[in-house]
Parts: C-alpha cells; structure tokens; sequence
C-alpha cells in the first residue's frame, strides 16, 4: 500500500476528472480537487475513503487552493507521483455573445490555474526527481474557432504543456517529469449546456483511458499529446 503512487486530479468532481479518478483508483491513491466540496466527498467515498483517495476544496484560480491541495497529497500519502491538471470550462462562441465576468472566470480557470497547478507542485517533482504531468487541452487548442475565446484559452494551454517539458529538459537537465497534453474532441459532459448526446460524442470514460494509457507507459516513454476526437467528428 505505502508504494502505490499517488494521482493529484483537478477539476475532478465530475465528467472527465471523476472518470479518471475512477479509471485510476485500481493503481492510484487518489487526491482529488474541485470547488464542489460535497461532490468530492461522496466520489473520495465511493473510491475508498482516505485511505484510498481523499477530496480538498480547490478553486485552482487561487494559488493558496493550489498549494493547500499540494500539501494534503503529501501529509496523507507521503508523496506526489502525478499531476493531472484538469479543470476548466467553456463559453459560448461569439464575441457578442458571452459575459465579459463569464470570459474573466474562465480565462482564469483554464489557463492561469493549469499555471498555478504546475507552480504549486513542480518543486516536489523536481525534488523527487520523476513524475508525469497530464493537462486538459482541446482540439479547440489545435485550430482557432469561430468567435471562440475558449479556444484561445486552450492554445495558450498548449503552449503551457510544451514550454514545461522544454523547461524541464533545458531549465532544469530533466528526464523524468513526463508532460502529456491531452486534447479532446466533443465529449458528452455537462461542460456543454446542452449535451450534445452520447451517440454524437466522446465519453468522459473514452478520455479517462487516454490519461491511463499515458500514465502507463515505461518511464523512457514521453507520450507528448493525445489527440482524441469521436468518430463522427469531422475537424
């Protein structure tokens, strides 16, 4: 038990980090963070209770959560062995369309909290020496859409994935802290307002596989990005 590793989700109180989080709970001691406190319990429950996985309060745009969150996965576990920063949400297309307060929130959440994530762990898996980093991008990252700052708040998640491994690879003489961008196409969650069905999109569980399959691999493999978009999906 004391060598099982340790998986620090964000965002993981529903869709894709609930989904990895049960994907996960087989091979992984579990921290899991979400604003929504009671949804974090009951999944921390359902996977265990504290011996196995526990939930903390975490809103990743303040870095105190991100620290606090950090802090728990050591005094339960004893160590940190990866990171997957997840949360984030989405806006409606057009610049005339969402609330600039909306916009504000979520520019915040998916792009400075993926950098706060990074910032409040990194120290530990530099000082450990190893360690895998997986972050939530998009194909809406790979291509710019129409009247979307939501895209453009997952290129700059893009570009936040690739300028850690070149940070750790140049900066710091690293080999061992992998970074896996995992970039879904629609998934079926209720990231969107009105879900656009099973039939028609991914699974949160189709993109909980993914992260395991990067988690999984031997230590000499870096699996960069994932690109996962459902069959019925043209671009």
């Amino acid at each position: 038990m004391g060598e099982q590793p340790v998986l620090l989700i964000t965002g993981a109180s529903s869709g894709i980090g609930a989904a990895t989080a049960r994907a996960a709970a087989h091979d992984y001691r579990l921290v899991l963070g979400a604003r929504s406190e009671d949804k974090l319990t009951a999944l921390a429950q359902e996977l265990g209770g504290a011996e196995h996985a526990i939930g903390v309060r975490c809103d990743v745009t303040e870095f105190a959560d991100n620290e606090r969150i950090c802090t728990a996965a050591i005094e339960a576990f004893g160590r940190l062995d990866a990171v997957f920063a997840n949360a984030g949400f989405g806006a409606t297309r057009g610049f005339l369309e969402s609330d600039p307060e909306h916009w504000r929130s979520m520019v915040l959440t998916n792009v400075l909290g993926v950098a706060h994530t990074i910032r409040a762990t990194l120290p530990g898996l530099l000082e450990q020496g190893h360690g895998h980093y997986l972050i939530t991008g998009s194909v809406a990252g790979r291509r710019a859409l129409p009247g979307s700052l939501y895209s453009a708040s997952k290129w700059a998640v893009t570009a936040i994935g690739e300028a850690l491994r070149a940070e750790l690879r140049t900066m710091h003489e690293n080999h061992r802290i992998r970074v896996t961008l995992i970039e879904p196409g629609m998934v079926d969650t209720a990231f969107f307002d009105q879900r656009p069905g099973p039939d028609r999109a991914l699974h949160d569980d189709d993109i909980a596989r993914a992260v395991i399959y990067a988690l999984s691999q031997p230590e000499r493999v870096d699996v960069n990005e994932i690109l996962i978009r459902p069959s019925s999906q043209p671009t």
